[in-house]
C-alpha cells in the first residue's frame, strides 16, 4: 500500500549564526498510507478544527496557536487553552501515524565538522529519506514525500537535494533503491491544506523542545510511543535521530 511522509522543520538551517535560545533544527516527518492520510485522517483532523475553532479551513500553524495569534486569540483563554492541547494529544494518540525525525545540534556539528558540515536541512533529509525507504517493502507500490514550502531559493535547494538523492543516494541507501522505493517529491504550501503537514508542524517544536530538555504542551511520551521502532523496539536511531551522535 503507498505510504506517503509529510515533511516539516523547528528552527533554523543556518551555521553561521546560531541562536543560544535554540541552537537546534529538527526535521520532522509524519508518515501514512496514502489512502489513510487523504480520507479518514484528513476527516479527523478537520472534525478536531471544526469542534474547536467552528471551521475545518483554519491552518494549525504552532507558530500562531503557541503565540495565539492569526486565529488562535482564544488559546489566551486558559480553559479553552487546556482543552485545545488535550484534545490534540488525544487526536495525535488515536491516529494510525509513524513518525521519524531528525535533530541536529547545530554547534557540535560546527565543531565536530567545521566548514565541512552539511546543511542541517539536507543532513536530515538523508536520514529521513532512509528511513522512510525501510518502511517501504513492496517496490511495486512506491512511496511519496510531501515537504513544507519555505520560500523559492530554499525550495529549490530542496529540489536540488532531492535530485542528489536519486543520483547518488545516501550512506546507506543506493540511489537505485531510493528510485523504487519513492516516487517523488513534491513541496506544498500550508495554504494547500494538507492534514499531514500540519500534524508534522505539531510534532517538530514537541521534539526540538524534549531534545533540549525542555518540557512541552503536546506530550513527547506520546509522540515517541508513535515514533518508528527497531524490532526489539528501540526508538533513538529509528524514530528519532539526533546528531551529531555522542561519542
Amino acid at each position: 500500500m503507498s505510504k506517503i511522509l509529510f515533511l516539516d522543520e523547528s528552527g533554523d538551517h543556518n551555521l553561521t549564526l546560531i541562536d543560544p535560545q535554540h541552537p537546534i533544527f529538527v526535521l520532522g516527518g509524519v508518515i501514512a498510507n496514502r489512502d489513510y492520510a487523504l480520507g479518514e485522517m484528513t476527516e479527523k483532523w478537520d472534525a478536531f478544527k471544526k469542534d474547536l475553532f467552528g471551521t475545518a479551513t483554519i491552518i494549525l500553524h504552532t507558530a500562531d496557536f503557541t503565540r495565539q495569534k492569526n486565529g488562535f486569540e482564544r488559546m489566551k483563554d486558559r480553559v479553552f487553552c487546556e482543552n485545545f492541547y488535550q484534545k490534540l494529544n488525544q487526536l495525535l494518540f488515536e491516529l494510525d501515524i509513524t513518525i521519524v525525525t531528525c535533530a541536529i545540534k547545530k554547534q557540535q556539528l560546527m565543531e565536530k565538522y567545521g566548514l565541512e558540515a552539511l546543511d542541517p536541512y539536507h543532513l536530515s533529509l538523508n536520514v529521513l529519506v532512509e528511513r522512510f525507504c525501510f518502511m517501504i517493502e513492496d517496490n511495486t507500490s512506491k512511496g511519496q514525500i510531501i515537504a513544507e514550502a519555505r520560500d523559492t531559493t530554499l525550495d529549490r535547494q530542496l529540489d536540488l537535494a532531492w535530485l542528489n538523492l536519486k543520483v547518488s543516494g545516501t550512506r546507506y541507501m543506493q540511489a537505485i533503491d531510493i528510485n523504487k522505493k519513492i516516487d517523488h517529491l513534491s513541496i506544498k504550501t500550508k495554504e494547500d491544506r494538507l492534514a499531514g503537514l500540519e500534524i508534522a508542524d505539531a510534532i517538530v517544536t514537541p521534539v526540538a523542545r524534549h531534545v533540549l530538555g525542555r518540557k512541552s504542551r503536546i506530550d513527547f511520551d506520546m509522540l515517541k510511543n508513535k515514533m518508528r521502532r527497531s524490532h526489539a523496539g528501540e526508538v533513538n536511531g529509528y524514530g528519532l535521530v539526533v546528531l551529531p551522535k555522542n561519542k
